[in-house]
């Protein structure tokens, strides 16, 4: 595991106001879509009282070829996954882990997102409330500043380790919920108030058989390399993927 936070950088909050007990949480992905991007990374900070109580780390398959533009943002490459598991070996855990918790992230609804869709096609619950940081920071910062991760915590001195992994980023993003409390909480303290976490999602289900051996014959027709293994991925994204072929290179005559 890389670098973890001093369990002594959090000081508990005053009364009801301040949240103290939640799950700081960071996702690195392939992109911005939960409905089509996948999981790489989960990277998480317990703290219970003010007080970090564990870490929660995992480098996670997508099974399929990072692009260029997400090797070069978060310093993931494929190597590094060769190894990983998939995330349905991986969500499990971060439930265990995080337990009944209230959620804390930097545009929280994102990681949100993306977890609420591995954790129900596994066909589990995970209804939870939510802390966001980056909403205090569209409150609190200048108008015309940046509110990106990097930019809060340079705004407000906080040194980092490193951007775009996810361990630290979860770690990084208590930092500056600390500080933001710290300035605001008491004159803004309905700014730090959970909410509850709304995304709806259904169950994928696995492509079928046919779906499976029609897209590998597809793609043998036209002689295409696919960046992705066809035996894990769903009905729906079997569909869009032959959808995108045929659009490009044609039916098979």
């Amino acid at each position: 595991m890389r670098g973890m936070l001093p369990a002594d950088v959090l000081s508990r909050g005053s009364g009801t106001d301040m949240n103290d007990s939640y799950i700081s949480v960071d996702l690195e992905t392939t992109g911005l879509n939960p409905k089509i991007d996948k999981i790489i990374e989960i990277g998480a900070v317990k703290v219970v009282n003010g007080q970090v109580e564990g870490h929660f780390h995992s480098l996670i398959s997508p099974r399929q070829k990072l692009t260029q533009r997400i090797t070069d943002l978060t310093g993931i490459n494929d190597e590094m996954l060769k190894e990983a598991p998939g995330i349905e070996a991986c969500i499990g855990g971060f439930l265990d882990f995080s337990g009944e918790l209230l959620l804390l992230g930097h545009n929280i609804i994102f990681d949100y997102s993306f977890l609420k869709r591995a954790v129900v096609n596994q066909k589990l619950e995970f209804d939870r409330e939510g802390v966001d940081t980056l909403k205090m920071c569209r409150r609190f910062m200048p108008e015309n500043s940046k509110k990106s991760l990097d930019n809060a915590c340079a705004y407000y001195d906080i040194k980092r380790t490193a951007s775009h992994r996810a361990l630290e980023d979860a770690a990084d993003t208590c930092r500056l919920y600390q500080v933001l409390w710290e300035r605001y909480g008491s004159g803004h303290p309905e700014a730090f108030a959970q909410q509850q976490l709304i995304y709806k999602v259904k169950s994928e289900q696995p492509a079928t058989k046919k779906q499976k051996e029609d897209l590998r014959y597809l793609s043998k027709y036209h002689r295409i390399e696919l960046s992705f293994e066809i035996a894990y991925l769903t009905r729906n994204e079997v569909s869009r993927i032959t959808d995108k072929i045929i659009s490009k290179y044609g039916r098979i005559k």
